[in-house]
This record gives structure tokens, sequence and C-alpha cells, in this order.
């Protein structure tokens, strides 16, 4: 039994197939933006491998990055066919947005908030955080035009780059649980 090959060469003429069905340019908005998420993607794996498995930050980021992979489904489909999208699996639901916005809240209880702005780099962890919320800035911005209301696409790009800040800041150390520890 021969194997499928990874390359099919239907791409070679610089367009690409979307989920449900149709072909648009490699470079139009569909592609473009979920191409951002999929490099967000990519670099909050960097940011689980830094924290290493089992670790909180592994835990938080597990589902987040599961979250994507719809988000990409929702974007990978041309608007006529989003109909066929089902509710978190394949398109974003407020609930979806909702989980994000306790997570920042939960977090955000457990740490002091910076008094000026920050300077990324505290340690490799929080680093590649920052970079993933910079990425899921950009995201969040060729959303807008590839998934437009009702959509929860964008509110969840703008939540997680939210989260993704809280995390960043809540794992350089500057917790109240962690600073309450050092104190004794």
């Amino acid at each position: 039994m021969s194997r499928e090959r990874i390359y099919t060469k239907a791409g070679d003429d610089g367009t690409t197939g979307l989920f449900y069905g149709g072909r648009v340019r490699k470079d139009s908005e569909l592609p473009t933006a979920y191409g951002s998420v999929d490099e967000a993607q990519a670099v909050l794996g960097i940011a689980r491998a830094a924290a290493g498995a089992g670790s909180p930050i592994d835990a938080l980021l597990v589902p987040i990055m599961r979250d994507l992979y719809v988000l990409m489904a929702e974007l990978a489909t041309l608007p006529e066919n989003r109909s066929k999208l089902q509710p978190g699996m394949s398109a974003v639901t407020a609930d979806m947005v909702s989980a994000l916005e306790a997570t920042i809240d939960r977090l955000d209880q457990e740490f002091t908030h910076p008094t000026e702005f920050v300077v990324p780099g505290g340690d490799v962890v929080a680093a590649h955080l920052d970079l993933g919320r910079t990425v899921v800035r950009r995201a969040e911005r060729h959303a807008l035009v590839a998934a437009e209301a009702p959509s929860q696409v964008v509110p969840y790009l703008n939540r997680l780059s939210d989260l993704l800040w809280t995390m960043a800041r809540w794992h350089e150390g500057t917790s109240l649980i962690a600073k309450e520890r050092d104190a004794r």
C-alpha cells in the first residue's frame, strides 16, 4: 500500500483549496487571515516548548491552540459556505470568547499590573508569549475583512491577545502568590 503524498501540486498555480470547496488566490483575504492564525499557533507552540510539558503555561495553551484550529476552519470557508460550519468545531462561538475572558479574570487576580510599559523579555517564556500576542494582533487585523460579524473570530483574537499579555506578566513572576511566598 502506498502512502498519499504530502504535495498535491494543486497550488502551483498560486491558488489554494478552501474548506467546503472553492479555490482562491493564496494572497487573498482568507488565506492571509488563516495563515496569520497558523503563524500565531506556531509561536504559541514555541512558548509551550519553552515552558515545558505539564507546566501551567502548557495547560493553558493547549486548549487555545485547539481553538485556533476552529478559527482557521472558519477563516478557510467561503462566506457562502459558512452555514455549513458547526459551532465549536469549525465556527468560533461566543462561549469560546467567554472562556478566554474567564481565564484572563482568574490570572488577573494573581499578579499586580505593571505601572509602566513592559519591556518584553523578562524571561524566555514570557518573551514567546509577547511575540505570540503581536502575531495574534496581526491575525486580528487580517481577520477583520475575512470574518465579518456575526463571526466571533475577531472578538476571540482580541481576547486572546489580552490573555497572552496577561499570561506573560503572570509568568514573569509578578504573581501575588509568588511575592507572598518570597516574602516569607
